[in-house]
C-alpha cells in the first residue's frame, strides 16, 4: 500500500472510531442528575434550591447513620400555562449526601399516558432506556406490594428507575446514586434491628412518663378543688 494510502486508512479509522463514540456518547444523557439536583450534593443545597430549611428535612433513622428525607412539591412556574406533571418530589440523604430522588408525578396531569409515552419523554433527557426482565423488573413498594420497573437508564454511577405502581396507572421515577446504595440498605437493616431490641425499653418508658403526666395532673387538680370541697 502507497504512503498516500495508509494515511488515507488511517484517516478513515480514525473518524469511524470518533464518530462511534460520539454515536455511544448520545446513547447515555447526563444520569447524575434530575432537573438542577445533584445526586451526592448536600441537604443545605438541595433545601435552598427549593425554598426549604435544612431543619425541615424529616429523620427517618438517626443510627448508625443519618438518613433524612425533604419533601418538594414543584409549582409551575410565572403565569405559564404548562402544568407541571411531577406532583411531589422526595429526596433522601445519608450522613447529609443526596442518594435517592423519588418523582411522584400527579394522576390528572398524566392521565391517559402511556408507559411509552413516560419513556420517550425521560430518554430525551438521559437517553435509550433499558428494558429490565424478571427478577430484576420489580420493585417493593411502600405498601409491601410489588411495584413493576418498566424502565432503566443507568450507567456505572447512576440509575433511574420508570415504576408502575401495583395499584392501577401510576408512576414514579426513582434516581439511585449507586456506591450509595449498599450502605444506606446496611445502616437501614442495622437501625431496624437496634428499634427492634430497644423497644421494650422504649414502651416501658413511654408507659412511665403516661403515668407520670398523669398523676401530676391529678395533684394540680387536687390542689384546686380539695379546698372547695363541701360534703
Amino acid at each position: 500500500m502507497t504512503d498516500i494510502g495508509r494515511t488515507v486508512s488511517r484517516a478513515a479509522l480514525t473518524s469511524f472510531l470518533v464518530f462511534g463514540a460520539l454515536s455511544a456518547a448520545t446513547l447515555v444523557g447526563d444520569l447524575s442528575r434530575y432537573r438542577s439536583f445533584q445526586l451526592g450534593g448536600d441537604l443545605p443545597t438541595v433545601a435552598k434550591q427549593v425554598g426549604a430549611s435544612p431543619l425541615e428535612a424529616k429523620v427517618i433513622h438517626r443510627r448508625p447513620a443519618l438518613i433524612q428525607e425533604l419533601e418538594w412539591r414543584p409549582q409551575p412556574l410565572g403565569p405559564s400555562s404548562q402544568t407541571e406533571s411531577a406532583q411531589e418530589v422526595i429526596f433522601s440523604f445519608y450522613d447529609g449526601a443526596l442518594f435517592r430522588i423519588a418523582i411522584n408525578y400527579g394522576r390528572y396531569e398524566t392521565e391517559g399516558l402511556t408507559a411509552d409515552d413516560f419513556i420517550e419523554a425521560i430518554s430525551a433527557t438521559y437517553g435509550i432506556a433499558e428494558k429490565p426482565v424478571p427478577p430484576a423488573n420489580s420493585v417493593q413498594g411502600r405498601y409491601g406490594d410489588q411495584d413493576e420497573i418498566v424502565a432503566r437508564w443507568q450507567d456505572s454511577l447512576y440509575r433511574f428507575d420508570l415504576i408502575r405502581s401495583s395499584y392501577g396507572p401510576s408512576f414514579r421515577l426513582v434516581g439511585n446514586l449507586k456506591r450509595l446504595q449498599a450502605p444506606v440498605q446496611t445502616a437501614i437493616t442495622e437501625a431496624k434491628r437496634l428499634d427492634d431490641q430497644e423497644a421494650p425499653q422504649r414502651d416501658a418508658a413511654r408507659v412511665a412518663a403516661e403515668k407520670e403526666t398523669e398523676q401530676a395532673k391529678l395533684d394540680k387538680s387536687r390542689l384546686v378543688n380539695k379546698p372547695n370541697f363541701r360534703p
